[in-house]
């Protein structure tokens, strides 16, 4: 999913928001006709993670579902580096940034630093002449465009078996919004890995790999 644009005057914070399937599990619901699997532990089947960065990140991840119940996608200014919202919510963007810190990988940094050497190499979607570091890594084609130049992106692939622990998926859900999520270790009666996301009802592990288009596949690690 996509953050907006916003602009702040002195005292008054202006807010824009995502799309309607993102705001509440209500449309998410609509979004997804096929219930996804719940995550409970008789019936899923975790898999060996060898890497330890790869299982601190989706450790991490995980741990987000008893923090992060919320989701709200307001523009705010944050501290740069290391800056972040409320861990009781967010966006879908937020479960990656996070996840990805506890690995000292800090995403609005690095993604600051790229856009700042190659500002026309990231899309133009919201009218900005320069990098804005409360923004730009919470938006979904910019982490696309930040994982893709430093070669971490992977073939789109509807076989299941493709997807790893650790890998970074992008969705598009219509309407011109997309989503992200991270692939966990816990596999689902599917088949398929469930997915650490966060697309309206607060962090969530649900087994939604195929539930729409795949944009982008990503190896981080």
């Amino acid at each position: 999913m996509d953050l907006k644009t916003a602009r702040f005057t002195p005292v008054i914070l202006i807010v824009t928001s995502l799309c309607a399937a993102c705001q509440n599990p209500a449309a998410y619901q609509l979004t997804n006709p096929a219930n996804p699997t719940p995550a409970t532990s008789s019936n899923l089947t975790k898999v060996l993670v060898s890497s330890p960065t790869i299982r601190r990140v989706i450790d991490n991840a995980i741990a987000q579902t008893k923090i992060t119940r919320d989701y709200d996608p307001s523009y705010v200014r944050i501290p740069f580096p290391g800056g972040d919202v409320p861990m009781t919510t967010g966006v879908c963007t937020d479960v990656v940034i996070r996840a990805f810190r506890e690995v000292d990988i800090d995403l609005q940094k690095t993604v600051n630093q790229d856009m700042r050497k190659n500002f026309a190499a990231y899309p133009n979607n919201w009218g900005l002449k320069a990098p804005d570091p409360n923004i730009d890594h919470r938006r979904v084609p910019n982490l696309m465009t930040y994982f893709k130049r430093q070669g971490k992106a992977l073939p789109i692939s509807r076989n299941s078996s493709n997807y790893q622990p650790g890998d970074i998926v992008t969705w598009d859900l219509g309407g011109g919004q997309q989503h992200i999520g991270i692939v966990s270790d816990m596999r689902s009666p599917s088949g398929r890995l469930m997915i650490i996301h966060n697309i309206g009802a607060g962090t969530e592990l649900e087994d939604i790999l195929f539930n729409w288009p795949i944009l982008g596949h990503y190896r981080f690690f």
